[in-house]
């Protein structure tokens, strides 16, 4: 083992550690080889002398053997103390452990300056404690190792599943778009063939037209040729002989006939009508027949009398309207294309179906109880319902809002309200104020059943309002629509078809 008094001499002065691969410099100092190249590399001397060394002489420092040999023999000592049980610097058995340092300690070691303020242990007693940790942390490592294992496998699963769905909704986009496609194609093709009839009739009319014309007009030439040669002969008998040759000589009516008088330019305008101007418009028409699911037609009911409904069942307007049609074919709104139902539950902040939950509440600073207030506070507000409830599926429906100042659709205890030119998501555990750079006036409603998610659109350009992650339903729900009275009403909240 190395002896404390020489111990320090086996020590680079630069790393102060033992030499690693010690090399002496021409004046006699010896260093670590890596620590003095670095040293030489920034400033050509000595570091403790300050001796010049050529760089000649740095790239080729001879070892010091004799220093290697006795950094050896001390490791080697050290060694032999640590496997004997002594420290290697005090020469002393350990008989303590620095929980500090976590290293054992002789007693001197103790009361040195390296361990001031550390805390210690006999050997027995530490190792008693390390092993009762030992085995508490391999109990618990088990069961965190089973845990994670079965949160590992979980991830994997749902990676497969993740994947699996992605391929499946891929072919699905791709056989919905095929579809339209193949139906589009069909729909080109028919166009196309339609105006190749009308052009193949303009064209045969038209060449039957031409074929006059150039006859006329071969015939005409022809004639003004023989017409030419017959004034060059001076003779009276030649000429009337020249121009009578070839039988049925010419009156004087009808050598003077124009035969451009009577031809016409025969002009066929080719007209596909609607589709000319008007294509995508057309063909989003017909497609809307052709698209799978289709809407569903839901007829509404209401049992307050505050509220009517029109003959159809698609709107409801205030009860006391004057001059109110019982059609449903106006109302200011949008005759659309597909048909989606809608109705109401109670009062969305009356009777809360506890059963809807959704994200966290949203915290703002108006979360306050004005705030509350002033989003579930509407005077005389009347709601509907429809005939049809949802269980299961996936549900698209659109409302004709129109200009009224104050509604809300939506479903029972979930919906979007607009008061006092402001919308919120009015919900049973949270309001939530919205920000809308538009002013919709058709609100979609998409509700799937299968992943619990209620969408909100701006129906006009089908951008998202806001979107909501419902628990799992327990109960049947109907779509929700309410209303403030209005007299006279012609502006009703209308189900949108298409």
């Amino acid at each position: 083992m190395a002896s404390p008094s020489y111990s320090e001499d086996l020590n680079c002065s630069l790393c102060l550690t033992l030499f690693n691969s010690p090399v002496v410099l021409p004046c006699g100092h010896s260093f670590c080889s890596p620590c003095i190249t670095e040293a030489l590399s920034a400033r050509q001397q000595c570091p403790l002398c300050s001796s010049a060394v050529a760089a000649e002489e740095a790239k080729c420092l001879p070892a010091n053997l004799i220093l290697k040999s006795l950094v050896e023999k001390a490791q080697r000592g050290d060694q032999a103390a640590k496997a004997a049980g002594m420290c290697p610097e005090h020469e002393e058995k350990f008989k303590l452990f620095c929980l500090t340092d976590l290293q054992l300690a002789c007693i001197i070691c103790r009361d040195g300056e390296k361990h001031e303020g550390h805390k210690f242990k006999p050997i027995k007693e530490a190792a008693q404690s390390l092993r009762s940790d030992l085995e508490t942390f391999l109990q618990r490592a088990a069961e965190d190792i089973n845990a994670t294992e079965q949160l590992t496998k979980a991830q994997r699963e749902n990676i497969k599943e993740t994947r699996e769905k992605s391929k499946q909704l891929m072919v699905q986009i791709s056989r919905q778009f095929q579809e339209m496609h193949q139906f589009l194609r069909k729909r080109e093709d028919e166009i196309n063939n339609e105006l190749k009839c009308q052009e193949a009739d303009a064209v045969e009319k038209m060449m039957e037209a031409l074929t006059t014309m150039e006859t006329a007009l071969c015939e005409s030439k022809e004639l003004e040729s023989k017409a030419a040669s017959a004034l060059k002969i001076t003779d009276p008998e030649k000429f009337l002989r020249t121009w009578t040759e070839g039988g049925s000589p010419m009156t004087r009516e009808s050598l003077f006939k124009s035969r451009a008088n009577t031809l016409q330019v025969v002009n066929r305008a080719l007209s596909l009508e609607q589709y000319e101007s008007h294509l995508q418009l057309f063909m989003w028409k017909e497609m809307l027949q052709v698209i799978s699911p289709r809407e569903e037609r839901l007829t509404l009911k209401s049992s307050s009398p505050n509220v009517s409904v029109s003959d159809d069942g698609r709107s409801v307007f205030c009860a006391g309207a004057l001059n109110q049609p019982r059609s449903g074919v106006s109302f200011g709104g949008s005759q659309s294309a597909q048909a989606f139902s809608f109705g109401v539950s109670q009062s969305a902040f009356g009777t809360q179906n506890r059963d809807l939950y959704g994200t966290p509440a949203f915290e703002t600073a108006s979360n306050t109880t004005g705030f509350w207030n002033f989003f579930t506070e509407s005077p005389s507000k009347y709601s509907t319902l429809s005939t049809t409830e949802f269980i299961t599926g996936q549900h698209y429906w659109e409302i004709n809002v129109g200009n009224r100042d104050f509604w809300e659709v939506g479903i029972n205890n979930n919906f979007l309200q607009y008061k006092q030119q402001k919308y919120a998501a009015c919900y049973p555990d949270r309001i939530q104020e919205l920000a809308l750079e538009n002013k919709p006036k058709k609100i979609g409603i998409y509700l799937n059943l299968s992943s619990n998610k209620l969408i909100f659109f701006n129906a006009g350009n089908m951008t998202k309002i806001h979107s909501r992650s419902l628990a799992v339903m327990s109960e049947p729900v109907s779509a929700y629509i309410s209303m403030t009275h209005r007299n006279p009403d012609y502006s009703p909240l209308t189900v949108c078809w298409f």
